[in-house]
């Protein structure tokens, strides 16, 4: 079927071609907003935008190209009336008072998780599966918030999609000197944040296993200490809403056993993955006898342990994972 011209292209035909698309367009406008939410709402506008301009699509760029420049510009006015989604680490110093409780911040909107599921393009091909998870670590995806809109389109179009610079310059309506520019500082920012794909270094399977089911035991029997013994010494635990957060493992420690993990049973765990990321679902105990939601973790591990737990304390995500509120 012609793209262009007085040839037309139903809603069924123009489904069947953009919905390959979906999953890579999701990815691509979380990166850019830091909100599966936000990425829902623009792969929708982008889909919408499609649909009412395919008629003046004549294939001068590919699909995939031409989905990609409308959902970056929706991504880009969507940004400018909306503050950065930072984690707490992002917002002031650590907590050094471990003994008391966690802070929440008021009004902050927060970074948000995605769940693997939505993202992973072609979960039988090995390739795409590593840049995939490479692309959304959580990490990765809080430093880019402290990026302005434009830098963050550059560095994510050029470095994560491999275009040229060029047609990032076409997109943006600038030089490809500028992008070049911008894509320069955007990459000094996340080399200092730490992010060099190839510093990247995740435990084998057996052994993750084995390091997330210590997790859960620990955290389910409320062993604070030996939670604590699974992390690095320079580990940090972040737990949006609450704007304190912690480093270092003793620090940790001292918070979850006298703030969270007071009574053996209280949570159980149920693994999700996020980000390219380890983690668990965690429901908590109520006073009606069930268990409720009550934080989506993703984890960053190594060889050595855990470097990093992000709790999200926010039932609203389990939706999102196709969870269920209640736990039978």
């Amino acid at each position: 079927m012609e793209a262009g011209g007085a040839a037309t292209t139903d809603a069924t035909d123009f489904a069947r071609l953009t919905d390959p698309f979906r999953a890579e367009l999701l990815a691509h406008c979380y990166r850019m907003l830091g909100s599966v939410h936000d990425a829902e709402d623009q792969v929708q506008e982008t889909l919408i935008r499609a649909w009412r301009s395919y008629g003046d699509f004549e294939g001068r760029a590919s699909l995939r190209t031409w989905l990609y420049r409308i959902a970056t510009n929706a991504c880009l006015r969507a940004l400018e009336n909306r503050a950065r989604r930072p984690l707490p680490s992002g917002l002031g110093a650590p907590g050094a008072k471990p003994d008391e409780p966690a802070a929440a911040g008021h009004g902050v909107p927060w970074l948000e998780p995605i769940p693997d599921a939505l993202v992973r393009t072609d979960p039988a091909d090995p390739a795409t599966i590593v840049v995939s998870r490479a692309s959304v670590r959580l990490a990765l995806i809080a430093a880019l918030q402290y990026l302005p809109a434009r830098q963050r389109a550059v560095l994510i179009l050029r470095d994560v999609l491999q275009w040229r610079a060029s047609e990032v310059a076409d997109l943006l309506g600038t030089t490809p000197t500028a992008v070049n520019g911008l894509l320069l500082r955007a990459r000094a920012r996340i080399e200092q944040a730490g992010l060099a794909q190839e510093e990247i270094r995740e435990p084998g399977e057996a052994g993750k296993r084995a390091l997330l089911d210590q997790y859960a035991a620990a955290f389910e029997n409320a062993d604070a200490a030996a939670l604590s013994r699974l992390l690095h010494e320079d580990a940090v635990l972040e737990m949006p809403p609450m704007v304190t957060w912690f480093a270092g493992r003793g620090a940790i420690g001292r918070f979850l056993g006298a703030q969270v993990l007071r009574t053996p049973g209280e949570f159980a765990m149920v693994p999700v993955n996020a980000n390219g990321q380890p983690g668990f679902a965690c429901y908590q105990l109520g006073r009606d006898g069930r268990r409720h939601a009550h934080a989506v973790q993703v984890l960053s591990a190594d060889g050595a342990g855990i470097a990093r737990i992000v709790s999200f304390n926010q039932p609203g995500l389990f939706p999102v994972f196709r969870l269920p509120r209640v736990l039978a």
